[in-house]
């Protein structure tokens, strides 16, 4: 009896450490996925540093507006922006369009790219059951 409880917690243990490490993989995948995604739809206005340009185009690099919840960073991607916005104290007021052509998966993930770039760190990935959810 005794034995068959240790075995239990082993295989209990070993689960969650192969769980994480699948977990991790995904990430990396969709971040890598993520990286030729953001160079094709994101690039021309955040740059390829990710600092944007002072004045007219945010930065996403060390970015305060990513630390929102993913509800509203998603939003934005999904709807659009356009009025004043503040990125790490600097108000910026250009335009961003919707960017709802992008599937799912896409868009999640450029934003665990994002988040994981130019100084951003966030292992808990975007999916793209969270994007849906948002989706008008």
């Amino acid at each position: 009896m005794m034995r068959s409880i240790r075995l239990m917690g082993v295989l209990v243990v070993l689960l969650f450490t192969a769980s994480a490490f699948v977990q991790n993989d995904g990430l990396s995948k969709s971040i890598a996925r993520g990286k030729d995604l953001y160079v094709t739809n994101c690039m021309n206005c955040h740059m390829d540093n990710g600092k944007g340009m002072e004045g007219v185009y945010p930065p996403l690099a060390k970015s305060d507006f990513l630390k929102r919840p993913a509800k509203d960073i998603i939003e934005t991607v999904l709807k659009g922006q356009s009025g004043e916005v503040k990125v790490n104290g600097v108000v910026y007021n250009a335009v961003m369009p919707a960017q709802d052509y992008l599937t799912d998966a896409e868009i999640a993930d450029i934003f665990n790219y994002v988040n994981n770039s130019w100084g951003n760190k966030n292992t808990k990935a975007i999916t793209p059951a969270q994007v849906k959810q948002l989706r008008p």
